[in-house]
């Protein structure tokens, strides 16, 4: 199972913990996509900036 991250907010304001998130996730302008493998560490990420990503799941 892996995971499709969407940014949808703006990074502007946001802290540099949350920046260096979702450089880490592989974002960072809004409605950039990318796929990642559905793990501890990548949930752990997405919970940080759940308030400027969309999570959905997706099929190998």
């Amino acid at each position: 199972m892996k995971l499709k991250i969407t940014q949808v907010r703006s990074m502007i304001g946001s802290i540099q913990k949350h920046k260096a998130t979702i450089k880490a996730l592989g974002l960072g302008r809004p409605n950039k996509t990318t796929i990642k493998p559905k793990n501890e560490q990548i949930l752990g990420m997405v919970n940080a900036v759940r308030h400027l990503v969309i999570v959905e799941e997706v099929q190998d």
